[in-house]
């Protein structure tokens, strides 16, 4: 079956690269052993009866989701009013105004619009409430996988508000097909034109090194969160080798070391490569290019028969340690991430968190449903640390050094465990 067009992709496909690649449950990924004291706690009862105005602080506004949901939340509601702070669309310079904020113990936003990945960093400061009470009745709404990026020290720091998983994409006219495994996805590929993902030396290079690292039953940090876990087993060794091998043997392009998510969504269109790993974003602008009809795309394989994994993108919603009204913030909270404010996020093909909304038709219309509901379902978040930001940047740096044949894998791997170790122990 063709890939469908579906036009609010276009209008939300930037946003849609930024929601994934800004920035687990399984194989120890998640750091849970860290320990967040003292944190605020919220109760129940007193979000029902929350009264007063509340800030939600978050990245731009471009699909104009934000100001509708404000908009519906405000229309139904008599005792409390939510308005919108929208900060600049650069997830650098989002995070960096988000914690200067923070930092000064500002009480300026009560809903804090977190990527994924700072939800751990943001509570390991203790700059968020403990939200496991407040949501408790609300845990099954969510895809289990969203609700692991919110979770830190066995403790959950935010509600899910929009997440993200990638496809493998392929080019029918060529002859291929969806792979049964990576093996397959590099084998064909040294024969039919090649493949291609992030590889630049940045967040998506990370991204990708871990969904082949997830899928091989390997994790970056130990299950206590205390120490790197890529060199504790051949695993992680085994895997970088193998994308090392796949562009000096012609499978990979040497170019991928300079590609981020548009220039090789560019190089696929163009037939410079025929395979590619990207976000679904990916769909809708194929079907306005010339491969329109020549082309599929596929949930991730398994690698060395073990299970399919990806990595998730997304936001959390986390309420401020420093509002001067957590109840009536977390109200809010919980209209965006509910039933309401997720049709919001579907309508501008932005994919919903809640188990329920991929049965819904507003999402069924804009967005590749079945398809994308595995994707999220298989894919593990990042690593959970208060350092994630040091850790993602000794994953990257380290794995392009092997693809550009500037370190052996063998050595890649040992710095960059090194350098996770250093990273954890400066928290």
């Amino acid at each position: 079956m063709r890939a469908k067009l579906y036009t609010p992709f276009l209008v939300a496909l930037m946003v849609a690269v930024v929601l994934a690649s800004c920035g687990s449950d399984e194989g120890g990924t998640t750091g849970q052993g860290t320990k967040v004291e003292g944190a605020k706690t919220l109760d129940p009862a007193k979000v029902e009866a929350a009264k007063g105005d509340v800030t939600w602080c978050i990245g731009k506004d471009t699909t104009g989701a934000y100001k509708k949901s404000v908009a519906a939340y405000n229309k139904s509601q008599s005792n409390v009013k939510a308005k919108l702070l929208e900060l600049p669309e650069s997830a650098d310079e989002q995070r960096t105004q988000l914690i200067q904020r923070l930092r000064a113990k500002s009480d300026e936003c009560d809903v804090v619009g977190m990527d994924v990945v700072w939800t751990a960093e943001f509570a390991g400061q203790k700059w968020l409430y403990d939200l496991t009470s407040a949501l408790e009745s609300r845990k099954s709404e969510f895809i289990p996988s969203t609700l692991e990026t919110a979770t830190f020290d066995d403790k959950i720091f935010g509600a899910p508000y929009n997440t993200n998983a990638g496809f493998i994409y392929y080019r029918t006219d060529k002859g291929l097909k969806a792979p049964s495994s990576w093996e397959e996805v590099y084998s064909s590929a040294k024969d039919k034109g090649g493949f291609g993902y992030m590889g630049a030396d940045y967040e998506g290079l990370t991204v990708s090194f871990l969904e082949l690292l997830y899928s091989a039953g390997g994790s970056a940090i130990s299950e206590d969160g205390s120490k790197s876990a890529v060199n504790s087993d051949v695993v992680a060794k085994e895997v970088l080798t193998f994308m090392a091998d796949g562009v000096e043997d012609g499978a990979v392009p040497k170019a991928v070391t300079t590609y981020m998510e548009e220039e090789n969504r560019r190089a696929f269109e163009s037939g410079q490569i025929t395979q590619m790993r990207n976000w679904p974003y990916a769909i809708a602008l194929g079907n306005e290019s010339k491969i329109k009809g020549k082309f599929k795309f596929a949930t991730f394989p398994s690698y060395k028969g073990g299970e399919p994994s990806g990595v998730l993108g997304g936001f959390n919603l986390g309420i401020s340690a420093f509002s001067k009204n957590p109840e009536a913030a977390m109200s809010f909270a919980n209209f965006l991430s509910g039933e309401m404010g997720q049709r919001f996020q579907a309508q501008t093909a932005t994919p919903p968190v809640l188990e329920s909304a991929y049965e819904d038709a507003a999402t069924k219309k804009t967005l590749p449903a079945k398809q994308l509901r595995k994707a999220i379902a298989q894919a593990k978040p990042r690593p959970v640390s208060p350092v994630y930001p040091q850790i993602t940047e000794a994953i990257h740096k380290n794995v392009h050094a092997a693809l550009t044949g500037d370190a052996e894998p063998d050595a890649a791997i040992e710095k960059m465990s090194e350098d996770i170790d250093k990273a954890i122990n400066t928290f």
